[in-house]
């Protein structure tokens, strides 16, 4: 499956709009990464652990909205795009988007 966040692949003509298609996922933080995350913004710096746990939430998003293109029969993905949002003080969504489409042979 290719996906872009541009509105076309390279090289290849879009023959049918199959709608969005979207894969979200909740992810709550981790006591152990809490605490790290506290003294971490007393000296200042990267919480890695946090980079990790949302670099790997997005990739579940972006799995579960390619397994709905798969469902529609899509070919590709175009104009992805990524939201997040705080759903209570310890849990973060992320939402990847975009348009499933039917490519010409």
């Amino acid at each position: 499956m290719q996906f872009s966040t541009t509105a076309e692949i390279a090289g290849k003509t879009i023959q049918e709009n199959l709608g969005v298609v979207a894969g979200n996922v909740v992810q709550s933080k981790h006591v152990g990464r809490d605490m790290m995350a506290s003294l971490k913004s007393i000296i200042g710096g990267e919480i890695a652990g946090y980079t990790e746990m949302l670099a790997d939430a997005r990739d579940v998003a972006i799995a579960r909205m390619v397994d709905e293109a798969k469902k529609r029969d899509a070919d590709a993905i175009v104009n992805i795009r990524f939201t997040t949002s705080a759903i209570m003080a310890s849990a973060s969504e992320i939402l990847a988007y975009g348009t499933a489409v039917k490519l010409k042979d």
